[in-house]
């Protein structure tokens, strides 16, 4: 058998993506201090006896200050000089969550337009992309799979959600056929708004649908 000591080691690091849709901002990406006096995404090296996942939680806490967030892998990036520091490999993750989740943001963090956010280091611009894509593909399947909606909306308030994240304009008629099928019509009217009321929706009982 042979002796693991034996082996060179990689040092492991954990790096999270944390999306939201930002009021007049669209798709927008948590960002903390990073090395050298510029932003990153929130990150950490991983502990003796600790589990990727705890590590994830650990640097949320402690440097972005939020808790409760469930993030899930999304790759593994392990280019050999991707960090001038050493060998290091990144077990990126992925979460998407309502705006209210994260604000107000404290100082020494920042929630800014995916496609904004400026300089990032080692291959951070890189894991956004992919987070950002993953996050598109994902809402190109279903009504809201995040949950970044109320329990209730309207389908103007879904329609508003898929163009934020999707980043561009999407034709009303041909949206409002693909979704509604996947949604639960709640027999209510929206209210406290201008205009005509309109049908209030929620996500279907048995988890969100796929869309046509």
């Amino acid at each position: 058998m042979s002796d693991l000591q034996s082996y060179v080691r990689p040092s492991v690091a954990v790096d999270t993506v944390v999306l939201t849709v930002a009021p007049d901002a669209g798709l927008s990406v948590l960002l903390v201090p990073g090395p050298g006096g510029g932003w990153a995404l929130p990150g950490t090296f991983l502990h003796e006896g600790e589990t990727l996942a705890q590590a994830v939680l650990r640097s949320l806490r402690t440097k972005a200050h939020v808790e409760g967030l469930r993030p899930r892998q999304l790759h593994v990036f392990d280019a050999p000089d991707r960090d001038d520091r050493g060998w290091v490999l990144s077990v990126a993750h992925l979460d998407v969550v309502p705006w209210e989740r994260l604000t107000p943001a404290p100082d020494d963090v920042r929630l800014v337009p995916h496609d904004r956010t400026g300089p990032l280091p080692f291959d951070h611009r890189e894991i956004v992309d992919l987070g950002v894509a993953q996050t598109r593909r994902e809402y190109a399947g279903a009504p809201d799979p995040a949950g970044l909606l109320p329990g209730r909306f309207t389908l103007r308030q879904l329609q508003t959600l898929h163009e934020a994240v999707a980043g561009r304009a999407l034709p009303r008629d041909t949206f409002r056929r693909r979704v509604e099928p996947a949604l639960r019509d709640t027999g209510q009217l929206s209210s406290g708004t201008v205009g005509k009321p309109a049908r209030l929706f929620e996500r279907h009982p048995r988890g969100d649908r796929a869309l046509r």
